[in-house]
């Protein structure tokens, strides 16, 4: 199993190409289900979760060619619709085929995913919505099974934001017959992008970037060509290793403006940042000020940016206090950290950090993706060497996380 040794202490200075985002790919990927034509895909991140989907699209029937981040779908010869356990239980994204075979083919039957080490994600939502438009569903041997002879529009309202219940409704929705309005639906970038693919296949949808997506259902969807969005998540990663280490880097392929409360609070901490069209600048020259923040849902402070902000608030100056309130479970990386050297102490939904000088390297183990990266963070603000054992959980979603990083100065290499 690959691990990532890092001696850390190096200044990071240089330019990187922010890959494509894992959270819009995967519902791109899915949204080959709902047409027969031919779809042209940029921008696509080369991922472990990536190739997951990938696979389950395949054995579907959905035929692909890849050549390094471009791809093309074509759902021509869709003839199995089913997604079976042992491929929906290594990734939760998976439900996102329900929307789409229950839309265009009226049938679908997709294992209910499996246990999350962040906290549960419950689909009673999907459920719930697809319910409302007139699918039949039944949960059987551990199942979802749905057959709808025509889905009808309707008026659908989430008792909880979600990212990936608005997705599949959004999907599901285009194919409809009638109107469908989605209320309290999740705004993140990812579902817009994946909203203006829709619209390029001839979807009618109105209030996209909003909470409430109007969706005036087609007889059916045609080809398109679209470039996925840079990952924000990654673009926010880098910016903290940068911020954590000192240093000047050019984040290229990415933008500013799908950043803005992690920005508001990097620029609190003391990181110096400037951006265009396609690039953000970050410099750091001083000792991070500590900086206390809350995850919500979109545009506040992102979940998936919490242990990589708190790697930084771990050698800051002062004390400050991180909220958690989307996952229940996401303080894994705590234990760790505090292996590294951090003061870290945590109290129901909140972890309490109080700054120390450095971290101290250390054997230390990934529990999932963005603690991965957390600890990378940490390992290149380290004095002395960092470990990190079980990294495929960081192949989920970062490409290459240290080839980027060693072409800016970090002394990081996988070993096996």
């Amino acid at each position: 199993m690959d691990k990532l040794l890092i001696t850390g202490g190096n200044r990071l200075a240089g330019e990187i190409t922010i890959s494509g985002a894992k959270n819009a790919a995967l519902p791109i990927l899915c949204a080959g289900l709902l047409t027969a034509d031919t779809i042209a895909l940029s921008n696509v991140p080369q991922l472990q979760d990536v190739a997951t989907m990938l696979k389950l699209l395949r054995q579907m029937g959905l035929q692909t060619e890849q050549e390094g981040s471009r791809m093309m779908l074509n759902g021509a010869a869709i003839n199995k619709l089913e997604a079976p356990y042992d491929m929906v239980k290594t990734m939760r994204a998976s439900i996102l085929v329900l929307g789409p075979l229950l839309a265009r083919f009226g049938e679908a039957k997709v294992s209910l995913p499996g246990g999350c080490a962040i906290g549960s994600r419950p689909v009673d939502q999907h459920i719930r919505g697809l319910q409302a438009m007139g699918a039949e569903v039944h949960i059987e041997a551990g199942y979802i099974h749905a057959r709808a002879k025509k889905l009808k529009g309707t008026r659908v309202v989430t008792d909880m934001i979600t990212v990936t219940g608005t997705e599949n409704l959004l999907m599901a929705a285009t194919l409809a017959d009638g109107e469908t309005v989605l209320e309290n639906a999740a705004r993140e970038p990812e579902v817009t992008d994946l909203a203006h693919l829709l619209v390029a296949m001839g979807a009618q949808i109105d209030g996209i970037g909003t909470d409430r997506l109007v969706i005036r259902g087609v007889a059916k969807l045609h080809g398109a060509e679209h470039t996925v969005i840079a990952d924000r998540i990654e673009t926010g990663t880098f910016l903290c290793a940068v911020a954590a280490t000192g240093g000047d880097v050019i984040l290229k392929n990415t933008r500013s403006d799908i950043l803005d409360a992690a920005f508001d609070k990097l620029r609190q901490a003391g990181v110096i940042l400037t951006s265009g069209p396609d690039w953000i600048r970050v410099q750091m020259a001083a000792r991070p000020k500590a900086v206390s923040f809350r995850t919500t849902e979109y545009p506040g402070f992102p979940t998936d940016m919490q242990a990589q902000f708190m790697a930084l608030n771990a050698i800051a100056e002062g004390a400050s206090r991180v909220t958690e309130t989307i996952f229940e479970n996401r303080f894994m990386h705590v234990q760790e950290m505090n292996r590294l050297g951090a003061a870290i102490d945590i109290e129901g939904n909140v972890a309490i950090v109080k700054g120390v000088d450095h971290f101290v390297g250390a054997p230390v183990m990934a529990t999932d993706l963005r603690a991965s990266a957390s600890l990378v963070i940490a390992g290149l603000a380290a004095r002395g060497q960092t470990l990190i054992e079980r990294i495929y959980h960081l192949d989920r979603g970062y490409d290459r996380m240290e080839v980027k990083l060693a072409a800016v100065g970090a002394q990081i290499e996988r070993v096996k």
